[in-house]
């Protein structure tokens, strides 16, 4: 199978927002929460630094200092408070929709909200969309806010995101538009018994090993955005092999990739990569 590239030419890196200060390489900002990134070389200076933060961003109540990557399948983090109120719950607001959570208890990245705003500008009229790991809603609110979407599904495994995501879909008031349920994608799948007209799977890491289940809920037709994450040099390369290889796995399935997209740097050389391609039905 060899997919062609179509729609733009090359890739795009959507902008990041990442914030400089002092002698802090980055932070992001959550609602009202800080989240610093301090090298090694600055242990001990995190309270100095986060001062200065809070004294350039007078939103920001409390300051967190990240320690490791992300652990386990919810993709969890450990954080250190640094500065400010003693507290990891807030209220986050993007793109039209506000969003309550617990840093310390879900995941959730501000740096993707020009990506998922690039997602949800391409829904057509009256689709039937389906989120897999869903986190605390920001796709599925933002895409039942902002989007002509009939109905989006979301399925978290975190039972404490899905909480948090229910009170979302209130706090946003799209009740109507918005299903949730909380459980393993490839058990919840199979029960609703759908066919979607558009399916967004934004983890990174390992999603491949769900693109079967993915492919079992597409309609002919169906649009899907896979995440990956992969070193420049191999990007778009292994991100649409992955794509192609479950492709024809799941019962010769045809595919077309439609764009391969940079949508945030997580380290220099490496990138978060999304492939949305289209399925076309059976091989002949």
């Amino acid at each position: 199978m060899q997919p062609q590239l179509n729609g733009r030419k090359g890739l795009v890196i959507s902008s990041t927002k990442m914030t400089r200060t002092g002698s802090i390489r980055a932070f992001d900002i959550i609602g009202d929460v800080a989240l610093i990134e301090a090298p090694e070389e600055l242990k001990g200076k995190e309270k100095a630094s986060a001062e200065k933060i809070m004294q350039q961003q007078k939103n920001i109540k409390a300051v967190y200092k990240r320690i490791g990557g992300h652990e386990g399948k919810l993709r969890l983090q450990k954080l250190k408070h640094i500065l400010g109120e003693k507290r990891t719950v807030t209220t986050h607001k993007e793109n039209n929709v506000l969003l309550n959570l617990d840093i310390a208890k879900v995941y959730f990245s501000p740096r993707q909200a020009t990506e998922r705003k690039r997602v949800f500008l391409q829904i057509r009229k009256l689709e039937t969309v389906l989120v897999m790991f869903s986190g605390v809603g920001p796709f599925a609110i933002e895409i039942a806010k902002n989007a002509p979407a009939k109905l989006v599904y979301g399925i978290e495994l975190n039972k404490t995101a899905h909480k948090y995501a229910a009170e979302n879909v209130k706090l946003n008031k799209v009740d109507s538009k918005v299903r949730l349920y909380c459980g393993d994608v490839k058990k919840i799948i199979p029960k609703l018994k759908k066919k979607f007209d558009r399916i967004v799977m934004p983890l990174p890491k390992g999603a491949e090993s769900f693109l079967d289940v993915a492919f079992t809920a597409a309609k002919k037709g169906a649009i899907i955005h896979f995440y990956d994450f992969e070193k420049e040099e191999d990007i778009p390369q292994k991100s649409v092999e992955k794509v192609t290889t479950a492709a024809t796995a799941a019962k010769k399935k045809r595919i077309k990739i439609l764009d391969v997209v940079k949508c945030g740097q997580l380290a220099p050389r490496a990138y978060r990569v999304c492939v949305d391609f289209k399925v076309q039905g059976r091989q002949a």
